[in-house]
């Protein structure tokens, strides 16, 4: 498609920056990178209406990681690493909240909860055998003392089957991840950055001093420098970057007349999790029921995860009651076999900012705001 002189005069003009992909990493990108270049022309580049992703299709957890998934992370990173993940979590939702308050976000704090069933006696003796460390490491990260608990006594509230243990976490927090989504939106047009949408990039040619940007329909657009923030879709563009696609599948209730269950939990090395929102259920999760088929850019549900989430809300979270399902969804995740983000100059001129590890609620903004110090640097 042959573009008119009006659109390559404004829209399709040269870009000292663009950024692929409107997620929380991107428009947090776009946000810093103004701040450090108060004049340069900035625009972000989406191929879907909203978002595509997981941005504003996560289940809206402010957490840094339960005491299963500490445990495991333990296993497979250095005590160094699995720290310093837990701090980038910690230090992205503080720089998130410091851009937007508690009504853009929709943040309410009811805390978070890890629960344990009857079978699973040995990972909850094991997490309890380590809280007095787990706790020593978020007070120096947090400043929070005695963060996780076990509050079995809590259990009566909560009306649960099958539940024999819980342990609490009192930093956790929630939010609405398209009104955050929305807020970062508004305050990126507020700084004169051009979003958009509807830009589905097909090839990038970078050409001495500028990166030419080709779209599926023909449109292009150059610019000095390019920031690929798409996650789990990276490698559809280079398909070299070690991240690896990931779908989870959420479901939604209809609203649950006295619904008692406040807070976010989670359950099965955070595999499994579930809040409420308002006074419905939201309950996701179950990738590890099917790794390889999960490992997947396709949005969609299944009959083998959808069985198993709806299992868990009728026989566990809400035993014996038939609660209508209002809506299924799913979101595509960034993963890799290793939990740490990719945030690097990956040519002379094109950066990345992917694999969030299904941790972007949390490292998002930092990750974008690192990834904008790095690219303005070139």
């Amino acid at each position: 498609m042959m573009n008119s002189f009006w659109e390559q005069d404004t829209f399709l003009k040269k870009a000292d920056l663009a950024i692929i992909g409107s997620g929380i990493v991107g428009l947090n990108a776009a946000l810093q990178y103004r701040v450090l270049h108060p004049n340069a022309r900035i625009v972000v580049l989406e191929r879907g209406t909203l978002p595509t992703g997981a941005s504003t299709r996560n289940a809206g957890f402010a957490c840094f990681g339960s005491p299963t998934e500490l445990l495991d992370d333990l296993q497979q990173h250095s005590e160094a690493e699995v720290w310093d993940l837990v701090r980038e979590r910690w230090e992205g939702l503080q720089r998130m909240r410091a851009k937007l308050n508690a009504r853009q976000l929709g943040y309410v704090h009811h805390g978070g909860y890890e629960v344990f069933r009857a079978e699973e006696e040995a990972s909850f003796q094991a997490c309890k055998a380590q809280l007095d460390y787990f706790n020593a490491k978020f007070q120096e990260i947090t400043g929070w003392q005695g963060v996780f608990s076990v509050v079995d006594d809590y259990l009566p509230n909560f009306g649960f089957h099958g539940i024999r243990h819980i342990i609490r976490s009192r930093v956790e927090g929630q939010l609405h991840p398209a009104k955050m989504m929305h807020a970062f939106h508004q305050l990126a047009v507020q700084k004169d950055i051009q979003l958009l949408n509807g830009f589905e990039v097909k090839a990038l040619d970078e050409d001495g001093s500028v990166v030419n940007i080709q779209s599926q329909n023909g449109i292009s657009i150059a610019a000095e420098r390019v920031l690929v923030a798409t996650n789990g879709f990276a490698r559809q563009l280079l398909p070299e970057l070690h991240v690896q696609a990931a779908r989870n599948q959420v479901l939604i209730t209809e609203p649950i007349p006295n619904l008692k269950l406040k807070g976010c939990f989670h359950y099965d090395k955070g595999y499994f999790y579930f809040r409420n929102v308002g006074n419905r259920i939201l309950l996701g999760g179950g990738r590890n029921l099917a790794l390889q088929a999960e490992q997947t850019d396709k949005f969609g549900n299944t009959p083998l995860i959808q069985n198993a989430l709806k299992d868990i809300l009728r026989t566990i979270i809400l035993p014996q009651q038939e609660v209508p399902i209002a809506q299924w969804w799913s979101g595509i995740l960034g993963i890799g076999t290793q939990k740490k983000p990719i945030v690097q100059m990956h040519t002379k001129r094109v950066g990345v900012a992917v694999r969030m590890g299904g941790m972007g609620v949390a490292i998002g903004t930092s990750i974008g705001e690192r990834a904008a110090d790095m690219i303005s640097k070139i």
